[in-house]
C-alpha cells in the first residue's frame, strides 16, 4: 500500500515543487456575534494522484472505493495532515491563529476523482476585527491546493463591516517583500520551514468594530 502519509506530507529537497494537485473551495462560517464558527474545506484532487489512491485502497479490485474502502483513505490522510495542521492558515493582522483539529474527515470519489472534505473550527473565538486571512497551503510544497475561481473562498453571513478580497501573491513579488524575514534555510531547503505560506491564495478580511 502506498503511504498517503508520504505523497502529501512528504519533505526534502526533492519535493519542492508540487506532485500532487487539487481544487479547492474554503467557506467561512460566521456566527450571530461576529465570530467565525467554522472553516468549511473541500479538495478535489487531481485525476493522475485519484487513480493512484482507487489502486492501493480497492482491496476487491472493483475500480471503485465502497464506504469500508473510502473510510480508509480519509483515516489515512486524516492522520498524514495532523503534523500539518491540516494545511490551514488562519491569521489576525499577521498573527497565527490556533485551530481545533477536525472531529473527522470525509472522503469521496466522484467523477474519478478523489474528494476530501472537513471542517475545522477556531481553538478560542475569534472576532472578525482587523485583517483576517484564511487560506490552505502545504509547508512540504508538495501539494497544491488551488483556488481556481475567487468565488471559492466564500464567507456565510459575512457582516456589513467587514470587505472581503481573494489575494493571488506573485511569487517573485512575495519574495521580495519577505526577504527580510526569509532565512538561507528556506531557500536551501523551504520544505524545513512553514514560509511557503507568502505563497498561498488567501481570503482577506478587513474588519472594523461594530459600533
Amino acid at each position: 500500500m502506498i503511504a498517503i502519509a508520504a505523497i502529501i506530507g512528504s519533505t526534502g529537497p526533492a519535493s519542492v515543487h508540487p506532485h500532487v494537485f487539487a481544487e479547492a473551495r474554503l467557506d467561512v462560517t460566521v456566527n450571530p456575534d461576529q465570530t467565525v464558527k467554522s472553516l468549511r474545506n473541500l479538495w478535489r484532487f487531481d485525476d493522475v494522484f485519484s487513480s493512484t489512491v482507487l489502486m492501493e485502497f480497492d482491496k476487491n479490485s472493483d475500480l471503485k472505493l465502497d464506504d469500508s474502502e473510502l473510510e480508509e483513505v480519509a483515516q489515512t490522510i486524516f492522520s498524514s495532515l495532523a503534523e500539518y495542521n491540516y494545511f490551514l492558515l488562519v491569521t489576525v493582522d499577521g498573527k497565527d491563529v490556533a485551530m481545533k483539529p477536525p472531529a473527522q474527515l470525509m472522503a469521496n470519489y466522484e467523477n474519478d476523482q478523489l474528494i476530501v472534505l472537513f471542517e475545522s473550527e477556531p481553538k478560542s473565538p475569534l472576532k472578525l476585527n482587523g485583517k483576517i486571512d484564511f487560506g490552505v497551503y502545504d509547508p512540504t510544497f508538495y501539494t497544491a491546493i488551488d483556488f481556481n475561481e475567487d468565488d471559492h473562498m466564500a464567507v456565510d453571513n459575512m457582516p456589513a463591516e467587514c470587505a472581503r478580497q481573494v489575494i493571488r501573491p506573485d511569487p517573485d513579488d512575495a519574495i521580495a517583500q519577505n526577504k527580510s524575514t526569509l532565512t538561507e534555510a528556506f531557500f536551501n531547503d523551504p520544505t524545513g520551514t512553514d514560509l511557503s505560506k507568502i505563497f498561498a491564495t488567501k481570503l482577506e478580511l478587513t474588519c472594523s468594530a461594530k459600533g
